[in-house]
């Protein structure tokens, strides 16, 4: 993952915890990193450390710490580093989730080396939607689930998220069914 991954994680857990939490989680996850380049692309070995680090030093579950990720990265980072981009998405929360599919095509243009998730959509309803979830990373759900919830913040409406049975498809494809 690229560093800014890890640079937002940092920048989350200094708000929230401080910085002598962050010096900690250094320590527990025993990366050898004392700061991240955001252009940069660290093995994923490197994320899940921090997050099970934080984890340990915060009491937390790694879920918890995902939803929050998930959240603070549309709310803060994405707004920060994609602005125009997250603005081009659509006016309001139903555009944006069904223009979802092509916003990592627009992030590739930045990060030439991104290995990012598949997003498709269906059952597009006037009050939901299905976001398929296709990634080589496992783990990820719950940062998904961030997003989501990230999303209906930053166009102010209330979601619910649930992961929908995925019976017969592999672990590689989550459906979450987005309503609002």
């Amino acid at each position: 993952m690229y560093g800014l991954i890890n640079k937002s994680i940092e920048e989350l857990v200094k708000e929230n915890f401080g910085d002598e939490i962050w010096l900690k989680v250094l320590e527990v996850s025993k990366i050898e990193h004392d700061f991240f380049i955001s252009s940069e692309a660290y093995d994923d070995d490197v994320t899940y450390a921090l997050v099970g680090a934080i984890s340990e030093t915060t009491k937390l579950s790694p879920s918890d710490i995902l939803l929050s990720f998930g959240e603070w990265w549309v709310l803060r980072t994405s707004k920060e580093k994609y602005g125009s981009m997250m603005e081009s998405g659509g006016s309001n929360l139903k555009q944006f989730l069904v223009n979802l599919p092509v916003f990592h095509n627009r992030v590739m243009l930045i990060y030439p080396k991104l290995t990012p998730p598949e997003f498709k959509v269906s059952h597009i309803e006037e009050s939901s939607i299905f976001i398929h979830y296709f990634s080589k990373r496992q783990g990820l759900n719950d940062f998904v689930k961030g997003l989501m919830l990230g999303l209906g913040k930053l166009y102010d409406t209330p979601v619910i998220v649930e992961e929908v049975e995925n019976e017969g498809l592999d672990q590689s494809n989550k459906i979450f069914k987005v309503s609002w």
